[in-house]
């Protein structure tokens, strides 16, 4: 992230004065294999290309989290690989309670780790439609009107909060941007 790119900091007292909530539902998944745990799926050829073109375009936006938390889910752990190989993700941290938290859990892990300039979390629906339309109070018209259609697969929902993330709360955050594969 370039640094004019960078939540606003009070010059004296480096409280962070607006900062970045990144949310990425993982990649398109093939379907489980007999006896194969929904834990365990892999992404299938049209995720690992959407995972990486996810990855240009947050680079090319300067949409570059200062922390980056992850389901250990395979095809999230899949996604993180796409976007990597792409663009920086800042310090990455996995995370089993991203596969099996709620909305309202997701948003209790974003306030723990709530201290960095930008979050992105990478994680499952319908935890993050449901995270991002609780958060997002207002917004970007064109922004809300494609997550208004849903969250599909590799969506990438920009939520810009006043201050820091410790104090995310439903309906506090600003929808910046939503990014799908198809607009790519």
């Amino acid at each position: 992230m370039a640094f004019a790119d960078r939540p606003p900091v009070a010059a004296k007292t480096g409280v962070v004065l607006a900062s970045r909530l990144f949310l990425l539902r993982h990649a398109k998944a093939g379907w489980a294999a007999p006896g194969m745990r929904d834990f365990d799926r892999p992404l299938d050829a049209s995720g690992l290309a959407d995972s990486e073109a996810i990855g240009v375009a947050m680079r090319a936006c300067g949409y570059v989290p200062d922390l980056t938390l992850c389901s250990n889910a395979r095809r999230a752990r899949e996604t993180l690989e796409g976007i990597a190989g792409n663009t920086d993700t800042g310090r990455v941290l996995f995370s089993d309670a991203l596969y099996s938290e709620d909305a309202a859990g997701y948003l209790s892990i974003i306030r723990a780790n709530g201290a960095a300039g930008s979050l992105l979390i990478i994680g499952h629906n319908p935890m993050m439609e449901d995270l991002a339309m609780a958060v997002s109070g207002s917004g970007d018209d064109n922004a809300r009107a494609t997550l208004n259609s849903g969250f599909p697969t590799s969506g990438l929902a920009v939520i810009r909060f006043e201050g820091n993330l410790t104090d995310a709360a439903p309906g506090r955050g600003y929808l910046e941007n939503f990014l799908t594969p198809a607009d790519l």
